[in-house]
């Protein structure tokens, strides 16, 4: 019995032991497993330490469902980037924008860059004064790189004079015009005249871009423009033929709306001082003066771009550009009252191409040192254009008293059709009654017209270069120009002080262009060279 009460004991004893060593088993294997699920956590969350989000630590109870350890990005930061190699914090550095997003829904763009104007409380009524609307949202839009200011379809929308302006605000903004932006056309909103109405100043990469139209509503200004306010000097050419002349009313007319508006007339849109400009899509019509104008500022691109305004609107140039360089103008239709694109002082390296011209103009470099100012343009291309009923096709002009230089311009494949004068260059411009004859001019050298034809109504050559700075190196190759009705009596070619090269035959023969270089032509001091 001893021994069996013995054995027996042992036996228990180590039935005991196992099921002991057992469950010391289980509960090790159940700490391996939550000490793996922490270690897993541990590294994630080391891992979102070193990620773009951060966010703060959450414990949680032994047994519930782990929560996220990281919220939601804020609202500030983009969610869901587009999968492209697009990253919200670190965009490519040449001029970046959200390309082509569509009309609805703009799915391109992370839903936090955008800003409709609708929802910084614009009512787009068309009676409704929408400006400070229009402020508050690029306000919201220039704190963030890439953003979107959306002004929708189907809304008009009465803006007053606005800048958008930097710069301190973030790269690669759009101005996103989908809907209608109109003018105010009461005088009281434009105080004593401004020079612009909707400007951007002082940005990097901006762009304007939709199907929208900008409506300065400028018939309120063209009737109130005064009796002396500047003319198209190439009127004189044209005056002796048709014995007419455009001229304004004698007794300036009022707006019934407003009263008289100001002397001074806006620019429509103007960029100012900017770097990486595009314009493409939208129509500007009616504007009050210029509609489109770019002062100093460097890589500008402009295509799918429409101006529409009377022939007879005043000084309402489609596009204009100064002190700017690196500019690609295209694919654009353009009538307005004067030049369709105004290519004046300090421009460089410009290149003009499909654009269909008319009413207007044509397309002009200068006027250039009026008021005895330095003048400085150079490498200018305008070709495969068509100019459709303008005052001039293209043109060079320049004021007597003026230094400085034009030089490296190409006109080439130009279609005339019914062009008063398709070629001028007039070195004695003036837009006012009287100018004084002075010495001093542009130097204007390397001008090169090939390909220009179709058909004029007044005159097809008009070249008249300064006496002490005759124009050099004027090359004219396959000019081929008729009159729009043969029997009619037109002048013929006309040159002053030009030399140059005839490289192919020319209809009609411009047997007045002086073959070669002018010997004497004086050299121009430091002070005039560019």
């Amino acid at each position: 019995m001893g021994g069996l009460n013995f054995r027996s004991f042992t036996f228990m004893f180590i039935v005991a032991f196992l099921v002991w060593s057992s469950n010391v088993e289980i509960c090790n294997a159940r700490r391996g497993k939550h000490w793996k699920q922490q270690t897993r956590a541990s590294s994630a969350s080391l891992y979102k330490k070193k990620g773009k989000y951060h966010g703060s630590n959450h414990h949680h109870k032994s047994g519930s469902k782990p929560k996220p350890k990281y919220s939601s990005p804020p609202a500030s930061t983009p969610t869901n980037p587009p999968s492209k190699g697009y990253t919200p914090t670190n965009p490519p550095s040449k001029g970046y924008t959200p390309t082509n997003p569509p009309s609805k829904g703009y799915d391109n763009v992370p839903s936090t860059n955008i800003f409709n104007v609708r929802n910084f409380g614009a009512k787009g009524d068309g009676k409704t004064d929408d400006t400070k609307a229009f402020q508050a949202a690029w306000a919201a839009a220039c704190k963030l790189e890439a953003s979107t200011m959306i002004v929708p379809s189907q809304y008009v929308f009465l803006v007053g004079p606005i800048s958008f302006s930097g710069p301190y605000c973030q790269h690669n903004i759009v101005f996103q015009l989908d809907g209608t932006i109109i003018a105010p056309v009461d005088a009281k909103s434009w105080g004593s005249g401004l020079m612009q109405w909707l400007e951007f100043t002082k940005l990097v990469g901006i762009t304007v871009k939709g199907s929208g139209v900008i409506d300065g509503r400028g018939s309120v200004w063209w009737q109130d423009t005064p009796y002396d306010d500047p003319l198209d000097d190439e009127l004189k050419l044209i005056i002796p033929l048709n014995k007419t002349l455009l001229r304004h009313p004698s007794t300036p007319l009022n707006s019934s709306l407003s009263g008289k508006m100001p002397s001074i007339k806006p620019t429509a849109l103007r960029f100012y001082g900017s770097f990486n400009v595009t314009v493409t899509g939208i129509t500007i019509q009616n504007s009050q003066q210029c509609h489109l104008k770019f002062d100093n500022c460097i890589g500008v691109v402009v295509y799918n771009f429409t101006v529409s305004s009377p022939g007879d609107s005043p000084n309402t140039d489609g596009i204009h550009l100064q002190n700017s360089k690196d500019a690609l103008i295209r694919s654009s239709n353009i009538a307005c009252g004067d030049d369709c694109v105004s290519i004046q002082t300090g421009c460089t390296n410009v290149y003009v191409h499909n654009i269909n011209c008319g009413p207007g103009h044509g397309i002009s470099i200068g006027g250039l040192g009026k008021g005895n100012t330095k003048a400085c343009v150079s490498n200018i291309t305008v070709k495969d254009v068509i100019m459709q009923n303008t005052m001039n096709g293209v043109r060079i002009k320049t004021w007597q008293g003026g230094s400085g230089s034009v030089q490296g311009v190409f006109f080439s494949n130009i279609q005339m059709n019914e062009v008063q004068l398709p070629i001028v260059i007039d070195q004695f411009y003036c837009d006012k009654r009287n100018c004084k004859n002075q010495t001093a001019a542009v130097a204007l050298s390397g001008i090169n017209y090939e390909g220009i034809k179709g058909t004029y109504t007044v005159k097809p050559v008009h070249l008249a270069c300064s006496d002490s700075m005759p124009c050099q190196d004027v090359t004219l190759t396959n000019i081929q120009l008729k009159p729009i009705q043969e029997h009619d009596h037109m002048y013929d070619p006309y040159c002053w002080q030009t030399f140059g090269e005839l490289y192919t035959p020319t209809q009609p023969p411009i047997d007045c262009l002086q073959v070669g270089k002018q010997v004497s032509n004086k050299i121009q001091a430091d002070h005039d060279q560019c």
